[in-house]
């Protein structure tokens, strides 16, 4: 397998692209949590799958795109791969709890599940996993900070930054 990374700007700071075997693997922000060591994002590569996951990048935070069409390389388990797969159902500029995930799996009694699953989402803004907020309307985690999440709600609903949520 082949590990190669890129790093793009972003008006939330740095974003740490990584594909492996060419198809996009993992985005990391700056400082955020859980984020592994650098030397363990392969080499730095502009080519493989990074201008096209860039120019879709660029046009979301435009406000010129909404979803991504991007092959990815999401690995995980298969009640991961289904939060994952939720997540990206959830509408641009909406919200739903943990509590509204689990119901739409199929597993009412799994909103913690869901939770830990969210927060092990690869590939954040893409799979929106900042999209997700708790029951009573809060914002909870979010690997990237909460600052970052509130800010990209915000972005979304065409808010101001430090709109509440």
């Amino acid at each position: 397998m082949t590990t190669t990374h890129t790093v793009t700007d972003s008006p939330y700071g740095p974003l740490t692209l990584v594909a492996e075997d060419g198809v996009l693997s993992r985005l990391y922000m700056e400082n955020q949590r859980h984020r592994p060591p650098q030397e363990t994002f392969g080499e730095l590569d502009g080519g493989g799958p990074f201008p096209e996951v860039i120019r879709q990048l660029d046009a979301y935070f435009a406000g010129e795109r909404t979803a991504f069409d991007l092959e990815l390389d999401l690995r995980g388990t298969d009640f991961q791969r289904a939060v994952w797969d939720q997540l990206r159902r959830i509408p641009y500029g909406e919200t739903r709890s943990y509590g509204q995930l689990a119901l739409a799996l199929g597993k009412p009694g799994a909103s913690r599940a869901v939770g830990l699953a969210n927060g092990k989402n690869p590939v954040g803004i893409i799979v929106p996993c900042h999209r997700v907020i708790g029951s009573g309307g809060g914002l909870t985690g979010y690997g990237g900070g909460l600052d970052r999440k509130q800010r990209l709600l915000a972005f979304e609903k065409g808010a101001p930054e430090d709109a509440l949520f």
